[in-house]
């Protein structure tokens, strides 16, 4: 595995490869890596010629500066697991390499819809730090393909939007991977390394809740399906920013379901001073 920490010679290195026709898969990350990350460098791997994995701490992302402060930072370990994973090439840039001119927005990411719900209206401003920092990645590491987790299933959305605003849909791929889940059904995040020992027992209730609407999704009114599951995680000790069924493949809310519209149900909760997301869809189709 190569380390770069520059653009220039990580361009001029990529520029080779691509003379050659050698495609390339890119896994963009924040870092305290876990299987669910090597999982898409995994699948990167197995389509493309060169895999490039990118750890960042975006600063323009974080609405809250508490969260980024405590965003766990495991740099040795994560380069040790890439290298194993047999990933080709890291980029471990410095805030000055990703952003030469400033954090300051220099451009507005018409997202429309999806950045007023869920995440969107719980987080200003976050989707456009995201599109702003994978912008300046896709056009570093210019990838046919680009990996993505379903746990982060709205950011999902709002990057295969963001590769059409800018131009790269006929260039990109975009690839939403499973989300991989602990034994007792939590997905894996990297913001779980800050729950204590005690969360870590509790936090398993956000997938049991989403389970328990999947169980109990049928045809007509669903706000008190909702609202059970809701109770469940606050009987618990969360504290729910949201609990939402919705349509898969645009996020507007369904209060009443007719059966057949592909739907996925998604919570975002506290647990202590831990946000914890997750989702699932309830029917076979999604995206």
């Amino acid at each position: 595995m190569i380390l770069f920490k520059r653009v220039a010679p990580l361009r001029e290195w990529l520029d080779n490869q691509q003379k050659n026709n050698q495609s390339i898969g890119f896994v963009p990350t924040m870092g305290a890596l876990h299987p669910g990350h090597l999982s898409l460098v995994e699948a990167s791997k197995k389509e493309n010629a060169i895999t490039v994995c990118s750890i960042f701490v975006n600063p323009t992302q974080f609405n809250d500066p508490k969260d980024f402060e405590k965003y766990p930072v495991t740099i040795e370990k994560d380069i040790a697991l890439l290298e194993a994973a047999g990933t080709d090439i890291l980029f471990l840039p410095p805030v000055t390499e990703i952003y030469p001119d400033g954090m300051e927005p220099t451009m507005h990411y018409d997202l429309g819809y999806l950045e007023t719900v869920l995440e969107g209206k719980y987080r200003p401003g976050h989707f456009q730090g995201v599109c702003k920092v994978v912008h300046r990645l896709l056009d570093i590491v210019q990838p046919g393909n680009l990996y993505l987790g379903q746990k982060d299933y709205q950011q999902c959305m709002v990057l295969k939007k963001l590769v059409t605003l800018i131009g790269m849909d006929q260039k990109i791929r975009v690839n939403v991977s499973p989300t991989l889940r602990e034994a007792d059904g939590l997905a894996m995040s990297s913001r779980n390394m800050r729950l204590t020992a005690a969360e870590r027992k509790t936090a398993g209730f956000i997938y049991k809740s989403l389970c328990y609407l999947y169980d109990n999704c049928s045809p007509g009114p669903l706000s008190a399906i909702k609202a059970k599951a809701q109770e469940l995680l606050e009987s618990e000790g969360f504290k729910v920013d949201y609990i939402e069924i919705a349509k898969a493949r645009t996020l507007e809310p369904v209060s009443d379901w007719d059966g057949e519209q592909p739907l996925v149900a998604l919570i975002a909760a506290f647990l202590k001073q831990v946000r914890l997301i997750d989702n699932r869809l309830l029917t076979p189709e999604g995206y």
